[in-house]
């Protein structure tokens, strides 16, 4: 995906104030097993995933916990730096060799003051980060594992085919045995 395409897909944008956000976007190319960000590191910058794979994590204990995965035009951002400027809780692992556009939060905020339109898209991104988040929260608490494992299977069908079921197991927040019952039971 061309970074206008990842942008758009956050929200719309006036074409001067898409190729002004899209100026300061810079690709990336980052191998598998990259570790983007790191828990408890203020990060001091979001990516738009052009093409690749990454999951979000953190550790509980000895046990890393998947909150959750990005994929080709999903952003990865650690809200609480982007927010608040103070270090992030999350660890985001590159599953796949990715490339990604790198944007400086500082950059960013500069833009915000600039130009009214890419503030809101800034505004747009963060909401539709926090109602990911209230999701994987209402259906974790809620919902029962093999509803989870449907809706997984439902909306985002290849992520089964590029991620290895123990950090499917530990996003459902079931063991991998209960995971394989679930698929049986499922097929």
């Amino acid at each position: 995906m061309d970074i206008l395409t990842v942008i758009s897909a956050i929200a719309q944008l006036p074409s001067a104030s898409a190729h002004r956000l899209a100026e300061i976007a810079q690709p990336v190319t980052l191998r598998k097993g990259h570790l983007l960000f790191q828990a408890g590191k203020l990060e001091r910058n979001i990516y738009l995933i052009s093409q690749g794979l990454a999951r979000v994590y953190y550790h509980d204990g000895a046990n890393e916990v998947t909150l959750c995965f990005g994929m080709d035009g999903d952003s990865l951002i650690s809200l609480r730096s982007y927010i608040q400027r103070r270090p992030g809780y999350e660890n985001i692992e590159l599953l796949e060799t990715s490339e990604l556009y790198c944007l400086k939060i500082a950059e960013l905020h500069e833009l915000y003051a600039l130009d009214v339109h890419i503030a809101n898209w800034g505004r747009k991104l963060a909401e539709q980060e926090l109602i990911k988040t209230e999701e994987r929260l209402m259906s974790r608490q809620f919902k029962p594992a093999a509803e989870r494992y449907h809706e997984l299977v439902t909306n985002q069908p290849n992520l089964l085919q590029r991620v290895q079921l123990g950090y499917i197991a530990s996003y459902l927040g079931i063991s991998q045995v209960t995971l394989s019952r679930i698929r049986a039971e499922f097929r």
